[in-house]
């Protein structure tokens, strides 16, 4: 995410902490990198002056010297970033057993079906009751895509293929949404904020009384987000904002600050195209990530939310049972593969030097771990169950690698790693004890990093 922003702004950073005298010329330098970084991410130029300004002003302070004042600017350049996106977390308020019900509004293109579904997802693996809404009565494809995306992620959706009037579908379904804890409701976009949507949002608020009007914006308009955010919050007073497409735009930058200078709250960002794809906007973890000091927090939260509660409970009983098949084992892969890329999720682990490691590891893995899901399709029953028994007969290896299309080599690596993590859920209070409507906690995390990472690589 914004790698050239994260790449310059650690590139200012490193000249200060690395420098052994802070003079005026390694300021000037790291000042420039921060502001050529915050401006090539579309940020205005008038913030990005006072930024530099203020930071030049306190490396010319006298009072503060040696150390200290090396401690003092850097702790001046994370507020002043942070200052630029806004300090707050924004959470929604919600309570199981408390129908609960969100609005997203926003212009044609900005993602807001998808962000419905991926939103209704977020809180599904968070134990709530969701369901989705589709009131888009007027994109033709809108009724086709929330039902496709809501069979994928296994969300209900009430939706009316030949109805028109949004109101009357709402209408519809009043009594019947009521038995969700959180019921998201898609919108119609347009290409501008006109009269008609306008109108229709109005009135759609006025019947439905949401708890929460939420607007969808892509990261890639830009500083064009602050217009947007304060036409919206004039015409039909929107809570927050939920930014997609963080994941491509060079302009998120613009899109962050913009809307933080409009004082509407980010809540959530989008992160990539894939349902669990999306997080809650803490902008302390963000600034820690792009920094380069990682984000354990949003690290949690991408487990969690790949996490699905009844496998893990069937897989934890089996353990318990002291059960730990390959086809478990298969399941664990996919989860894995829920939470998102091997570079996105090393990004989010704080000292990993994310830029020395070569794209083709991560690359590897992956593939790695997709030719392991084929070796076990390729496997009879006993062998799953038994798969002790494939490493001792030379014959079965062979027959596995060919129905597989991988090598033996590649089938002795998947025992191998099977075992370890069979060991790991086996000897591990830690997992034992993992609740996953909780998460991981960073305790348990660190821990089981010190005790197995090297063995997984």
């Amino acid at each position: 995410m914004l790698e050239n922003l994260s790449a310059n702004l650690k590139k200012g950073f490193e000249r200060i902490t690395n420098a052994i005298f802070l003079d005026k010329k390694i300021i000037e330098s790291s000042v420039k990198d921060l502001q050529r970084a915050l401006i090539q991410a579309d940020v205005n130029v008038q913030l990005v002056k006072e930024l530099g300004d203020k930071i030049k002003k306190e490396a010319e302070n006298e009072k503060i010297k040696g150390i200290e004042k090396k401690e003092h600017i850097i702790k001046i350049l994370h507020d002043e970033i942070l200052n630029l996106i806004g300090k707050e977390k924004h959470e929604l308020e919600l309570e199981k057993g408390k129908n609960k019900k969100v609005i997203l509004v926003g212009l044609y293109g900005c993602g807001k079906t998808t962000t419905a579904i991926k939103l209704a997802n977020y809180y599904l693996k968070r134990g709530f009751k969701t369901a989705v809404l589709g009131l888009d009565v007027h994109r033709p494809a809108a009724t086709e895509q929330l039902e496709q995306l809501g069979k994928q992620a296994k969300i209900q959706v009430f939706i009316e293929k030949n109805e028109k009037d949004p109101i009357k579908i709402y209408k519809k379904y009043k009594d019947e949404i009521k038995k969700y804890d959180l019921v998201i409701i898609d919108t119609a976009g347009r290409h501008d904020l006109d009269k008609e949507l306008i109108k229709e949002i109005i009135s759609l608020e006025k019947e439905i009384k949401p708890h929460y009007t939420l607007l969808t914006i892509q990261a890639d308009i830009g500083q064009a987000a602050k217009k947007q955010a304060s036409e919206f919050q004039k015409a039909c007073n929107i809570n927050g904002v939920i930014i997609t497409r963080m994941d491509s735009s060079a302009k998120a930058g613009g899109a962050l600050t913009a809307c933080n200078e409009t004082k509407a709250p980010i809540f959530f960002i989008g992160t990539g195209e894939k349902i669990n794809e999306i997080e809650s906007f803490n902008p302390k973890s963000f600034i820690s990530r792009i920094l380069g000091l990682g984000d354990l927090e949003s690290l949690i939260e991408k487990v969690q939310s790949a996490i699905d509660e009844k496998t893990q409970t069937k897989a934890k009983q089996k353990l318990k049972e002291g059960i730990f098949d390959l086809r478990d084992f298969q399941q664990q892969l996919k989860q894995i593969g829920n939470v998102g890329s091997f570079s996105k999720i090393i990004e989010l682990i704080p000292g990993f030097k994310k830029e020395k490691v070569s794209e083709k590891i991560f690359d590897n893995q992956e593939e790695k771990i997709k030719r392991w899901q084929y070796a076990i399709d390729s496997m009879t029953k006993e062998e799953i169950e038994n798969p002790e028994i494939i490493e001792k007969q030379t014959t079965r290896l062979g027959r596995i690698a060919k129905g597989s299309g991988i090598t033996t080599s590649d089938i002795r690596q998947l025992i191998k790693q099977y075992k370890l993590l069979k060991e790991i859920l086996q000897g591990s209070k830690d997992l034992s004890n993992f609740d996953s409507s909780q998460g991981l906690s960073q305790k348990q995390i660190q821990k089981l990093a010190k005790k197995f990472g090297r063995k997984l690589f």
